[in-house]
């Protein structure tokens, strides 16, 4: 370690002064991890009620295959930057491959839900390792901010294209095979990345006496894991439950711990000065409700389609997709618009529009129609293309230059932990309001009261899934309406939620994000601060340097703090 610490960073192309095709290789490496990285979000999403199935898996169950991949995503994401910076990124990116391939082994092969679990939890680590790497290679190799912000936006390209791929991929597969092959196309990409990655990148590290912090990392991990656990367990039970009780309990204490451990340490893997900036603090509250909301969203609307529409994956995945498209298309100028109009105006409009968009989808039902269901989709997504850029270039110009790392490293951990929250919250608000409307729904649709006994105590011990695997005789056809009436019921109850979830982030966007007083003076005293300790720098370097470029400026943004 003492080797390490005294290693000077390593540049692994210098940019204008390397050649350009290990430049392009290194860019085409990043977008296929990142790729790898992001692709079981949308192809498990549009699976679940293929998985539900095949597995007879009850709602909290299917929640916690989607939890399973995110969790480690949003605990570790800090971490893997660090150990990164310290022991080389090409390594970490190389690791973040070969967890990727295992964890998809390991679901291709799952015999259970539980094996499930280990194998999207595996894979979910690689995805933590791939993230900050992947930004810190192209940092290093295109030290040109404004050539950097084109390499940047083809990853954020690839980012999105992985989640629109997704759910289409498995819907193709689904048509004509099981659901487990959708793990099968991760393990032959991983490895081939793999490969080409050891002959064409070079390492490099950035140590600045930077260590790891385990006491931080132990309890973040325990705070985010046990909040995630008694949520969903308390939506599919009680909240009133001893084991729900000592979980959130535990995230409480966990949490607490995580901030006097990081106000201590002498290299937090948080400093948690950075939530002194009211534009930091807007920005990752905003990353976390806008990911709880989407991620969460996905897992609830592609249940509506299998459960209620009846829909076979394909149809299901090509009405998903266009959320992710939409926001590609509005992406893609508004780099360009932050030159013109505040990050402000563009953060605060676009949740208004994914507000709205979340408000317009609360009259589905069951008879819904394709164009009816996809300009609202494609609303909300232009909405999010209209966040992402602006938030993430926010968070990293609204603190000093050398904690710019740790920025953009704690805004992305943020936004995993609402993609972790999501599916739990979401699912616990859906099957909780969809249970308690069963009973009269059943009764409306004439079934006899014996019928409606076996329904309601089949769903209590299995979830709302749990029907259709019941011998109902003729009553199976009104069963299954009124089960869809219920979890209509569920649905206009999380797309509420979550819009209004989506308009508190927009009052604190509104409210926080403000000009400062002295930009200038501001500036000055976080230079001092940068050269009277050199060593507090970012949990992943210099990784998010490339973020704030990613919204093509040429110079800082000091208008907002």
């Amino acid at each position: 370690m003492d080797f390490l610490r005294k290693t000077p960073p390593i540049d692994i192309t210098t940019g204008a002064n390397g050649p350009a095709d290990r430049r392009t290789a290194t860019l085409v490496m990043a977008c296929l991890g990142v790729f790898v990285a992001y692709l079981p979000i949308t192809t498990v999403a549009a699976s679940l009620p293929a998985i539900q199935r095949a597995l007879s898996a009850s709602t909290a169950q299917l929640s916690w295959v989607q939890d399973a991949f995110v969790l480690p995503m949003a605990a570790l994401i800090l971490t893997a930057g660090v150990v990164g910076d310290v022991h080389g990124r090409k390594k970490v990116f190389q690791a973040g491959l070969a967890f990727s391939a295992i964890g998809a082994g390991v679901a291709l092969c799952a015999p259970s839900v539980q094996v499930l679990w280990i194998g999207q939890a595996v894979a979910g680590l690689g995805a933590a390792a791939l993230l900050p790497t992947t930004l810190a290679l192209i940092s290093h190799a295109i030290p040109d901010h404004r050539e950097r912000g084109k390499f940047i936006g083809v990853w954020a390209t690839s980012l999105l294209a992985a989640l629109a791929l997704g759910s289409l991929t498995a819907g193709v597969i689904l048509e004509h095979t099981t659901w487990r092959w959708i793990y099968l196309l991760p393990v032959p990409l991983s490895l081939i990345v793999m490969a080409f990655a050891a002959r064409l990148l070079s390492d490099s590290r950035a140590p600045h006496g930077r260590r790891l912090d385990w006491a931080g990392q132990a309890t973040a991990a325990t705070a985010i894991t046990a909040a995630v656990y008694g949520v969903i367990e308390g939506g599919a039970s009680s909240f009133a439950d001893a084991k729900v009780l000592v979980a959130l309990g535990a995230a409480a204490a966990g949490g607490a711990a995580f901030v006097l451990v990081e106000r201590r340490s002498t290299s937090p893997m948080l400093d948690l000065t950075l939530f002194r900036s009211p534009a930091f603090t807007a920005t990752t509250l905003v990353a976390m409700i806008s990911f709880l909301g989407l991620i969460g969203f996905f897992f609830v609307l592609s249940l509506y389609f299998g459960m209620v529409q009846q829909l076979d994956t394909l149809h299901a995945g090509s009405r998903l997709v266009m959320v992710t498209l939409a926001a590609i298309v509005a992406g893609a100028p508004v780099g360009r618009l932050m030159h013109r109009i505040s990050a402000r105006v563009l953060i605060t409009g676009g949740l208004l529009v994914v507000a709205t968009a979340l408000l317009s989808l609360t009259t589905l039902d069951a008879g819904t129609s394709f164009g009816s269901v996809a300009w609202r989709l494609a609303l909300l997504g232009l909405g999010m293309g209209t966040v992402m850029t602006p938030m993430t270039a926010t968070a990293v110009a609204s603190v000093a230059h050398h904690q710019a790392g740790m920025a953009a490293a704690t805004n992305n951990a943020f936004r995993q932990v609402g993609g972790a929250l999501g599916p739990a919250v979401l699912g616990a608000l859906l099957t909780t309001r969809a249970l308690h409307t069963l009973p009269g729904h059943l009764r409306d649709a004439g079934l006899p009261e014996t019928s409606r006994q076996q329904i309601v105590s089949a769903t209590d011990a299995g979830g709302l899934g749990a029907v259709a695997g019941l011998n109902l005789g003729a009553d199976t056809g009104r069963a299954l309406d009124a089960l869809g009436e219920a979890f209509l019921d569920g649905l206009h109850l999380c797309l509420i939620v979550a819009a209004a979830l989506t308009l508190l982030a927009a009052v604190c966007s509104a409210v926080l994000l403000r000009r400062p007083r002295n930009a200038a003076t501001t500036g000055s005293r976080a230079a001092r601060r940068a050269d009277a300790d050199p060593g507090s720098g970012s949990g992943s370097g210099s990784t998010t340097e490339t973020v704030a470029a990613s919204a093509g400026s040429s110079r800082p943004d000091h208008r907002l703090r």
